[in-house]
């Protein structure tokens, strides 16, 4: 066997060694969701959230040929900064590895390094899901996969309100992924507490989605679990209200040609202009709130097992 290119950071190292809960982190929304310095500024709050709710953060990156497991102090500035960053699924990973090319993970890769590094509960902002008009372009995240492959707990303010969330929820539910909605019966749409559309599960505890957790090892399921989080009430922008900028920001992107994977960068760096700020506010908001909980849940994983 060879031995996997993973780096730990001293205190994720420790952490796990003595069976402490521990957080996944993805690193695409410091390379490639905000600019240098509020992209560290915002990685480094969404750190602190997680240790002050009583886990450690692991940020997850590829650097010098290597998975790193959290990032150092040092470490996060140099990616925050960095340029030309490779944006990792599942089927670029290898390859930014093996080429020693820097690399910034997304849901997907952030799952498939977690599970690697025996880390399993990962917070993020939102998934990414089916593109409206997948039935035409197959723009279909590599997020739904791995979450039907991959046995880590995701905590996310549901898929971002900018794609089709009902076909979203139906690939999901295809490839055999739980989606529990915390504390309430709707399915989360990002900015918005509420999609319009019924979440298949609930739980209102991180003790209940802990124990579900353990419970699919147990019965050697395959894949992870979706929990969507609702952002907090007084974070979120009404439904009436996104729902405008994100039709105007998808009409932008068709006409100018854009697909692939920049489609949702430029879908919300453009939502960003057309709500004055209030979406990147909201962002930061619900990725601190998603923090807390997925901190919560990793530890009543650890007291369970």
């Amino acid at each position: 066997m060879t031995t996997l290119p993973l780096a730990f950071s001293p205190d994720v190292r420790a952490a796990l060694d003595a069976g402490q809960p521990v957080v996944a982190l993805e690193s695409t929304i410091i390379t490639h969701g905000m600019p240098y310095p509020q992209n560290l500024e915002t990685a480094r709050r969404v750190e602190a959230e997680v240790r002050t709710a009583g886990a450690t953060p692991a940020t997850i990156a590829v650097m010098g040929g290597r998975i790193h497991i959290g990032l150092t102090a040092a470490e996060l500035e140099t990616l925050a900064q960095a340029q030309g960053v490779m944006k990792l699924s599942r089927a670029d990973l290898a390859v930014c590895l093996a080429q020693g090319r820097t690399g910034a993970t997304t849901v997907a890769a952030t799952m498939i390094c977690a599970h690697l590094a025996g880390i399993s509960v990962f917070a993020t902002g939102g998934i990414g899901g089916v593109h409206r008009g997948a039935e035409d372009s197959f723009d279909i995240s590599a997020d739904l996969t791995e979450l039907g492959l991959t046995p880590v707990t995701v905590v996310a303010a549901g898929a971002k309100a900018i794609l089709d969330l009902n076909k979203t929820l139906e690939v999901l539910e295809t490839n055999g992924v739980p989606v529990i909605a915390f504390g309430q019966d709707d399915f989360p749409a990002f900015w918005s507490r509420s999609s319009g559309l019924k979440a298949p599960l609930r739980a209102d505890s991180a003790a209940e989605i802990g124990r579900a957790h353990l419970m699919r090892a147990r019965l050697g399921l395959s894949g992870g679990q979706l929990v969507a989080n609702p952002i907090p009430a007084e974070a979120e922008i009404a439904r009436e209200d996104i729902i405008p900028a994100i039709e105007s920001a998808l009409a932008e992107a068709e006409a100018e040609g854009i697909a692939a994977k920049a489609v949702t960068p430029f879908l919300l760096a453009r939502i960003f202009e057309l709500t004055d700020g209030r979406s990147l506010d909201a962002n930061i908001a619900l990725v601190l709130n998603n923090a807390r909980l997925a901190a919560a849940i990793a530890a009543e994983i650890c007291a369970q097992r």
